[in-house]
């Protein structure tokens, strides 16, 4: 079983159940279409809704596991109202979620002054080292971890978290090929490039590698692009490309009849 595992599934319920509650669909695939739709209009994010589906049925319905790549989860995080996956584990719900997981027997009761209750049968047997973490993380000085709260939460900090730096704060970041990576360091060895942190870059740009999903309807306007050695590449914000340095242009319909949609996979034409 993955470390995150009850993050995830976690992760999966609520961007199902937020789907379900924004759309007039009904069915199963019809939410997971109009899912679809959503992260690719309003937040530029490429997840086919049957990835999701495999995603959801794999560990939400039979309990299984499933290596979901940190890209995607980051995606799924930002829908949901997070800046990255990384902050959605550290809120306190995904917290409790673990517990309640692996601790199912143990009632813990959460105030302004934590006071928890445990079963006689806990007193006797005693915890586990891991169960006595989750337990002191929820009990200690706090629940809600502070950089990982949505906008409007109040909260306490526990002490060695409360340093912890968003990923906007840090100085550096770096292109994996599909957008930037947050990073304290300056150097990360020769073949990763470190520029200067740039937030609006950091949270924006994201090379789309789902071009079949693009249309004239849904991309105009939206969408911007790099034409270099016949080979068309997408992004979600205008800006320079981070390998070549080229400025993007604005997508126009001559390249997504070409390169986009149906065509994805037909021979690169010179525009």
């Amino acid at each position: 079983m993955s470390k995150f595992l009850p993050q995830k599934r976690k992760l999966l319920e609520e961007v199902f159940q937020k789907a379900s509650n924004e759309t007039t669909e009904t069915s199963f695939s019809g939410i997971l279409k109009s899912l679809e739709r959503d992260l690719l209009d309003d937040f530029k994010i490429n997840l086919s809704y049957r990835s999701f589906e495999t995603y959801y049925k794999t560990i939400v319905e039979n309990d299984g596991d499933y290596n979901i790549k940190a890209a995607i989860l980051d995606d799924l995080s930002i829908y949901l109202g997070y800046e990255n996956f990384r902050n959605f584990c550290m809120d306190w719900k995904t917290i409790e979620y673990a517990v309640t997981q692996t601790l199912s027997k143990i009632v813990i009761n959460i105030t302004n002054k934590p006071i928890f209750t445990m079963p006689d049968f806990v007193k006797k047997n005693g915890l586990g080292i891991m169960e006595m973490v989750f337990v002191l993380l929820l009990v200690t000085g706090g629940v809600i971890f502070s950089n990982g709260k949505k906008k409007g939460d109040t909260s306490f900090n526990l002490g060695f978290m409360s340093n912890v730096k968003p990923d906007v704060d840090k100085k550096y970041m770096y292109w994996n090929g599909e957008r930037y990576i947050a990073t304290d360091s300056s150097d990360l060895g020769p073949q990763i490039e470190i520029v200067p942190m740039n937030p609006n870059t950091f949270r924006y740009l994201r090379r789309i590698t789902r071009e079949d999903t693009l249309t004239t309807d849904n991309a105009m306007g939206k969408v911007w692009y790099d034409k270099s050695n016949n080979n068309v590449e997408f992004f979600t914000s205008p800006g320079e490309h981070p390998e070549n340095g080229k400025t993007l242009k604005d997508v126009s319909e001559t390249i997504l009849n070409h390169h986009a949609g149906s065509n994805t996979d037909s021979l690169q034409i010179e525009e």
